[in-house]
């Protein structure tokens, strides 16, 4: 039976969580208990006690109460066309219920080139907003508070300055940059191995990346400085263990860099968050949460001494698995995100997106995307999954798999200790190696049919062209040119020679934090081209590694 010290600690436990739910007095009161434990169990002998929520090593969550408390942030990955046409779609999603904003830039903006630069030819606007300058970033949210919104942005190489952006914008509605909330991706090393929008070579990424870490510990401490990301290296191929594995190693690689630049661990590492894909296997992806958040606990407390228990945290966004979607019979996508949402729910995660069912065929229309964000809320409001905290602790299969998956991320963490980091293994091509074992496996079972995909290789059936798909006018990239020739003509240039000009100064200085300098060259209304062109000329560009 179950030790009677876990009654003492029951108690504490509840009387803990009661000042938290005085908030939400509607998620007080519901039927079942808000925690299950061994206690609740008849002629079952647990060989130990599983924890509390809330505690460290956080196995079953970050919070006390989770969701009896609040429900995770539901977010839609959202961004198109022009700054005018995106800001309808995040009002839109508002309006439906979205608690947070999540954008999504277009290629040229993601690899640091404005729209009329000639590498942008028939990419603007198609895979996520056109942002050239703060312009079109005051543009994108207008009419919509900063203040009161948390917004994230999937950036990455040129995070810095999109960040900028975003803290010029706010000023100039007036919100204090202590009070905003939101993360940017800002994860450098996953590009160089699984997904490809890097500019700079390692070393002065890892500068701009522990720049930011210094800069809103001081003046935005709301604000998640990166968001560590296990999604790009899940989508292109890995297993849920290397995507938690490698993306812990490349967490290690960036809290080692802050250290090493004088940064003590907690004042950064509590605004640290990660971003997980979720997959079909609804208990994999379960345990893979909860394994997770007791390997970062027990590398922030032991490997880098933290003290803080925010330090220790694994917290999460998620999104559901694009790589599962298929252009064949798309109805059926809908079925998959719900089985994704339940997983990430059951798992524990702090916010997520869900994507829309057509977005193997074109980016999703206003009527999918809604139906994504309703399976959300229909998992928060009816399913009743979100009533009990980690309602699946303590079932055999899944304790057993999350110390499985917990043991063989140590083994690959170690392996890349062993090569000398996760920089040393990317460089070296190990990680990206592993990637692409593990895709070349998985295409191989779907096309032996040991794998079974439902409308792909097996139930397919005969299907007309589908109709009614959003497409992004070509006309974009003719404004967007047009909009930086306005731009151009009307700015002090003399003002912005003289900001870019300190900029290149301050970024031949290792010990210079650049961001009040690509702060001050963005209000100047710098592009974002010209901003990158110079730290190009200083850093120079990535080149990829070739695994022979």
């Amino acid at each position: 039976m179950a030790d009677e010290s876990l009654e003492v600690k029951m108690l504490a436990y509840n009387a803990k969580v009661e000042k938290s739910l005085v908030k939400n007095p509607e998620r007080k009161n519901l039927t079942h208990n808000r925690l299950y434990t061994p206690l609740d169990t008849v002629g079952l002998d647990y060989e130990s006690d599983l924890g509390f929520p809330g505690e460290y090593p956080y196995t079953r969550g970050v919070q006390p109460t989770m969701y009896r408390s609040r429900f995770w942030t539901m977010r839609q990955y959202a961004g198109f066309s022009s700054a005018e046409e995106s800001n309808k779609r995040y009002k839109y999603l508002l309006a439906q219920g979205q608690t947070g904003l999540s954008c999504a830039f277009d290629l040229p903006t993601q690899i640091g080139y404005d729209s009329d630069n000639a590498i942008s030819d028939g990419e603007v606007g198609k895979v996520g907003v056109a942002i050239d300058s703060l312009a079109d970033m005051e543009i994108l949210f207008d009419g919509i508070d900063l203040g009161k919104v948390s917004t994230s942005m999937t950036i990455n190489a040129p995070a810095t300055v999109l960040l900028a952006m975003y803290i010029a914008v706010a000023e100039k509605q007036g919100v204090a940059t202590e009070n905003l909330k939101g993360t940017i991706q800002n994860d450098i090393l996953k590009e160089y191995s699984a997904r490809g929008t890097y500019i700079f070579p390692p070393k002065p990424s890892m500068r701009l990346i522990t720049n930011i870490f210094e800069y809103c510990s001081k003046n935005v401490p709301q604000w998640n400085t990166i968001s560590i990301s296990g999604y790009h290296i899940r989508e292109a191929g890995a297993t849920a263990v290397q995507e938690i594995a490698f993306t812990i190693a490349d967490g290690i690689a960036y809290v080692d860099a802050a250290i090493k630049a004088g940064l003590n661990v907690d004042d950064f590492a509590k605004r640290l968050s990660f971003f997980w894909d979720v997959h079909n296997n609804v208990l994999e992806e379960v345990c893979k949460l909860r394994a997770s958040r007791r390997v970062w606990a027990k590398v922030m407390k032991e490997r880098f001494g933290a003290q803080s228990p925010n330090s220790m945290m694994l917290r999460v966004h998620m999104q559901t698995a694009g790589s599962t979607l298929t252009a064949q019979q798309p109805e059926n996508n809908i079925v998959r995100v719900a089985l994704q949402t339940a997983a990430a729910v059951l798992g524990g995660t702090q916010s997520l997106h869900t994507n829309s069912k057509d977005e193997a065929l074109a980016l999703p229309t206003e009527d999918a995307v809604r139906v994504a964000l309703r399976t959300q809320q229909i998992v928060a409001y009816e399913s009743g999954l979100a009533d009990v905290v980690d309602p699946l602790a303590g079932s055999y299969y899944i304790e057993a798999l999350t110390n499985q998956i917990e043991q063989e991320c140590w083994d690959y963490i170690k392996k890349i200790d062993d090569l000398g980091g996760a920089v040393e293994a990317i460089e070296k091509g190990y990680i990206q190696g592993e990637i692409q074992e593990s895709a070349y496996k998985w295409q191989m079972e779907v096309e032996s049919k040991q794998r079974i995909i439902v409308g792909v290789n097996q139930f397919q059936i005969e299907e007309k062209p589908s109709e009614g798909l959003l497409r992004v006018d070509e006309s974009v990239g003719e404004m967007q040119k047009e909009k930086l020739v306005q731009l151009r003509a009307t700015r002090d240039n003399a003002t912005l020679t003289a900001k870019l000009a300190a900029l290149e100064e301050a970024a031949r200085d290792e010990n210079k934090n650049l961001m009040p300098f690509i702060l001050d060259a963005v209000n100047a209304y710098g592009t974002i081209g010209e901003i990158c062109g110079i730290l190009r000329k200083v850093f120079g560009e990535y080149e990829a590694h070739i695994s022979l």
